[in-house]
């Protein structure tokens, strides 16, 4: 991984019991949530949105802990829109994030992280109307991303286990940026998402 992401949640998480290492990840999530990564949600804000949306969806507790946690790679990246570079290249917060969960959390958590910004390729290409609903943030950073899929790369994406999964899971990142909405707090989610920890 490269050397500047912050190393210091998985140190926490690495040896604690299931409930210690959820603690771990909400105190990070609470004070490395603060900042703001589309215009109008700070990073925690938009994170809670997702998670309830899978939840008014009646997603399953994986689905659900992916939601909460898909953006954790902008956390660890501290990637954000008050830095002067945020969105003028692509720094693979979803590889990363999923990298980084991948030893506390099953594929079924994981793999809709990691294939969350490759589902907005996806669904723009599928999609007419798809891109239009996007974010100013979502239409410029699908730019660094790579552009809408070709069919080769559709093709290949449709073979990944857990692909809707991710489909479903990007349509709610890109609902989850409301300003002001009342949401559940963290806590609410302690044990949906300590369920999906691996022991």
């Amino acid at each position: 991984m490269p050397n500047y992401i912050d190393q210091s949640l998985a140190q926490e998480m690495k040896n604690g019991t299931p409930e210690q290492k959820v603690d771990a990840l909400f105190n990070y999530m609470e004070a490395q949530g603060q900042s703001f990564y589309d215009e109008v949600v700070t990073q925690l804000e938009h994170a809670l949105q997702c998670a309830a949306l899978a939840q008014q969806n009646n997603a399953g507790p994986t689905l659900i802990t992916s939601a909460l946690l898909h953006d954790l790679g902008h956390f660890i990246l501290d990637e954000h829109n008050a830095d002067k570079a945020f969105l003028a290249t692509d720094l693979n917060h979803e590889e990363i994030g999923a990298e980084y969960l991948a030893p506390f959390f099953p594929d079924a958590v994981t793999t809709p992280i990691r294939l969350h910004v490759p589902a907005k390729r996806y669904l723009c290409a599928t999609d007419a109307s798809y891109h239009d609903g996007l974010s100013e943030a979502s239409k410029r950073s699908l730019k660094v991303q790579g552009g809408v899929m070709s069919n080769e790369e559709r093709e290949a994406f449709e073979q990944i286990p857990h692909f809707q999964d991710a489909l479903t899971l990007r349509r709610w990142d890109d609902l989850a940026k409301v300003k002001g909405v009342e949401t559940a707090g963290l806590e609410t989610y302690r044990n949906i998402v300590q369920q999906c920890v691996i022991h």
